[in-house]
């Protein structure tokens, strides 16, 4: 599988390549109400508006149970090395970012498509129930610098506290920030 470069699947643009670190988040097919999510792509700061409304939690936020968090970090770990490398992760309630570089082998799209699959039918499962799991698209940012990194590692692993889940970062349960040394 080749990167794709810059592509859309006529939602989001995406940039796939594997000279890059990217920043990714998808995010639950119910987090947001579909006239909210108009509102918000409207909006002069689309990516800003779109992460507070999903810090308030909206939707069955599946991702808060236990299982189904465990089902998706089980599934961001378990070809870390060998399809990707996964720098930082946090699962949210209803969201999940991710800081990534993919292997020439496997480009971005596919890398979380996998993720999305999996989980969904796996996360159905364990619900007991059918249909949309995961919103269709997904959102990405390439990073640019050294400082661009270090700014979403700590976006990553403050937004549970900036959600008001915890009161610091390594209290999280289903996140890489747990692993670093205070």
């Amino acid at each position: 599988m080749d990167a794709k470069g810059w592509h859309s699947r006529g939602y989001l643009p995406h940039f796939d390549s594997q000279d890059t670190v990217q920043f990714v988040t998808f995010r639950l097919g119910d987090s947001l109400p579909a006239r909210l999510a108009a509102q918000l792509s409207a909006s002069d700061t689309p990516e800003t508006s779109t992460e507070e409304m999903l810090d308030r939690g909206l939707g069955a936020c599946w991702l808060k149970r236990p299982d189904i968090a465990r089902l998706v970090e089980d599934a961001l770990l378990i070809f870390d090395g060998q399809r990707y490398r996964l720098l930082a992760w946090t699962i949210m309630p209803n969201h999940v970012h991710v800081l990534i570089s993919t292997m020439p082998t496997a480009p971005l799209g596919a890398v979380v498509g996998s993720w999305k699959r999996f989980t969904a039918r796996e996360a159905n499962l364990l619900l007991n129930r059918t249909g949309v799991f995961w919103q269709a698209d997904y959102w990405d940012r390439f990073i640019r610098n050294d400082e661009h990194f270090d700014a979403t590692v700590s976006y990553i692993d403050l937004n549970p506290i900036k959600a008001g889940l915890v009161r610091e970062p390594r209290l999280w349960p289903w996140g890489s920030a747990r692993f670093k040394n205070s």
